[in-house]
């Protein structure tokens, strides 16, 4: 991966702040569309969602989950030469107890002050999507395959610059 590539995902991943969240529930396909924090060693993104809603349901312990971030569209752009990100990977809870939940939360929190109220719910959950793979796309002809190593070496290339 190049120089420029590797800033072209720190832009998608750190610039954006949704993901459509791809989860199976009953055997079928459900999407949510979640604000995301990429964890501090960028092995992971955290989501917060509420058990309420139906894609909650495949949050759970170990299953697979697959999803898209996208820079914003706009008529004046041609949507191939769109750059966006699908990732994947499997999720953990972080419940109570979890010992990775109070540094989600103030990743969390330092990205979405305004979560606070939420994350204090007891039906809103945190969960880490583990970054194992993907595919960044950064227009018609120009995709590169992702493994979880990418996303490493894009925190330690992070840490060199600050």
């Amino acid at each position: 991966m190049t120089p420029e590539d590797q800033s072209s995902l720190e832009k998608l991943l750190l610039g954006q702040r949704l993901i459509a969240l791809g989860l199976v529930v009953d055997g079928g396909p459900v999407i949510g569309l979640l604000p995301y924090a990429l964890a501090e060693d960028r092995s992971a993104l955290y989501v917060q969602a509420s058990r309420l809603a139906r894609h909650s349901q495949g949050l759970r312990e170990g299953a697979r989950w697959s999803g898209a971030i996208h820079e914003p569209d706009s008529p004046a752009t041609d949507p191939l030469q769109v750059a966006r990100l699908t990732l994947e990977g499997s999720v953990t809870p972080l419940g109570p107890g979890s010992p990775e939940r109070e540094a989600a939360a103030q990743v969390f929190l330092a990205r979405f002050p305004g979560a606070a109220m939420t994350l204090s719910l007891p039906d809103f959950t945190l969960y880490r999507l583990g970054l194992e793979g993907g595919r960044m796309i950064l227009g018609f002809g120009r995709a590169i395959n992702l493994s979880k190593h990418h996303f490493l070496d894009l925190d330690k290339r992070l840490r060199r610059s600050v």
